[in-house]
């Protein structure tokens, strides 16, 4: 009877042991991806989008052949002072390959269509961005945390492609009789903007947002919300950007040493129309939802990294851009 009651007892405890260690393994997981210790740690992420489909007021049109493919790698240093402060820089290279079919005018001649097919390529506008956790409930099983975020955007990166299209409003408003009414972006036919290639805004800008990192067991949720406050730059002001995002997950692996979670996440996101010399383009403007998986990885508590997808499910714009086709993610963090 001693003998049974031993085993049964070890049995219980190797079980009870097993459950403890997948939780450890979650709860190590949120260190290493910087929501909860001090020090320095360092992220490197990566956005592809491709804008290879044209709309006219949010109907497909066909296509001329324009696209822009975008790259953008964000590198963050950031340091955490404690569990609830931190600040981070985000400083991002821009790399644009694009085609785009416009006129180009000129106050000495004729307007002259031409294709270009070429690279926009740069340091973008880096932003400094603080964090404070408003709330942090942690324990092994479950937990929430709340953080705050603000932050300010700085006109790091190269404006010439803003600058060029300021001077073609500017020559083609001179074309016209006075008085007559039009879009400040009136002079292209492009749905690839020119302002859409530049790597930097030009503009002092500001950054608001709000996460939610919330997990049960297994289970977790995750939200975001980013707000962009936009300014002028150049005479050109893009519109303000709101962004939320986020979804529920689940650990499928979890292991002393690493955890594997997939994520399905949800992306809602409208951007306002840009001015151009004070004026509202009726050719800008977007909102937009996505809907795709997210993969997450954790070794130990000082790495992670996630990789993502984001499909458009529907897209509504105004005037005639190109709009993505599809926007893919991923990254890494280290801790210190």
């Amino acid at each position: 009877m001693n003998r049974r009651l031993f085993f049964a007892g070890l049995l219980t405890l190797l079980a009870l042991s097993g459950v403890a260690c997948d939780l450890c393994a979650i709860y190590s997981a949120t260190d290493a991806r910087g929501e909860s210790s001090g020090g320095f740690h360092f992220s490197v992420a990566e956005q592809f989008i491709s804008f290879g489909t044209p709309r006219f007021e949010g109907k497909e049109v066909s296509s001329n052949g324009d696209f822009v493919d975008s790259s953008i790698t964000h590198l963050v240093p950031g340091y955490n002072f404690s569990e609830r402060f931190g600040v981070s820089l985000n400083v991002p290279v821009v790399y644009r390959s694009f085609q785009r079919s416009d006129f180009r005018y000129s106050l000495t001649g004729p307007p002259v269509f031409e294709v270009q097919r070429d690279t926009e390529s740069g340091l973008g506008d880096a932003a400094l961005i603080g964090r404070l956790a408003v709330l942090d409930l942690r324990e092994m099983k479950r937990g929430i945390v709340v953080n705050l975020l603000a932050g300010v955007k700085f006109p790091t990166g190269d404006t010439d492609r803003i600058r060029d299209e300021v001077e073609q409003t500017i020559i083609f408003d001179s074309l016209l009789p006075p008085g007559t009414p039009h879009d400040p972006l009136g002079h292209s036919v492009s749905g690839v903007h020119q302002h859409e290639l530049s790597p930097g805004s030009g503009s002092w800008d500001g950054i608001f947002g709000v996460t939610l990192n919330s997990r049960w067991d297994r289970w977790f949720f995750n939200a975001q919300v980013q707000y962009y406050l936009r300014t002028e730059g150049e005479d050109f002001e893009f519109g303000d950007e709101l962004l939320v995002s986020g979804g529920p997950g689940v650990y499928l692996i979890t292991d002393k040493r690493y955890t594997l979670s997939l994520q399905g996440a949800a992306v809602y996101e409208t951007m306002a129309r840009d001015r151009v010399l004070g004026r509202k383009s009726d050719r800008t403007g977007m909102t937009a939802w996505y809907l795709g998986p997210q993969l997450g990885f954790t070794w130990g508590d000082r790495f992670s990294a996630q990789a993502g997808a984001d499909l458009p499910l529907v897209i509504s714009n105004n005037g005639f851009q190109n709009v993505p086709d599809y926007r893919v993610h991923g990254g890494f963090t280290l801790r210190f």
